[in-house]
């Protein structure tokens, strides 16, 4: 019980200093409520690293000055080259989706398969059942003519027996 207690402890307080804001973030949002922003000053949100495909290792590292002053012929082959990236992830998530309808079909189909075989064999087995009872009723209905069979005979063995005695 202490142990699962420590390891709580220590996976919450990790978990806690995981989703803590760094401090420039904390003094970043100061200033912002005590001096005016311009449009300028606020850092524009990159692309999500799960819904790139990148890990988020691979993140952007904050624009500077110079890196802002691009030409249009700049922005255009980025914009290009992200809508190449995006283009492939959707081809790519195509295929996939293609693939995976295929085999949702074919596990379906195997699984109509499966079943129609286990509905063959549930009735395999109320046949054999059935069977197993009629066997056990004519054995007993066997086992009962002989009793009666018997008894007839040593019934009538007996009868002739005590009348010779007479």
């Amino acid at each position: 019980m202490r142990v699962v207690v420590k390891s709580l402890l220590g996976l919450s307080i990790i978990c806690s200093t995981a989703w803590a804001e760094p401090a420039g973030t904390a003094a970043t949002a100061t200033a912002t409520t005590t001096t005016p922003v311009t449009p300028a000053a606020i850092p524009k949100p990159g692309i999500i690293a799960a819904a790139a495909g990148a890990s988020t290792s691979t993140q952007n590292p904050p624009q500077t000055p110079e890196d802002k002053k691009l030409t249009a012929e700049q922005i255009a082959k980025q914009k290009v080259s992200e809508d190449a990236k995006v283009r492939a992830m959707v081809k790519d998530q195509a295929t996939r989706l293609q693939q995976l309808e295929k085999a949702n079909l074919e596990a379906l189909a195997q699984n109509q398969e499966l079943q129609l075989k286990n509905d063959n064999l549930g009735v395999q087995v109320q046949v054999l059942q059935s069977e197993r009872s009629a066997q056990m009723f004519i054995y007993g209905a066997a086992t009962i003519a002989v009793g009666v069979l018997l008894g007839f005979l040593i019934a009538s063995y007996i009868y002739t027996k005590r009348r010779r005695q007479w």
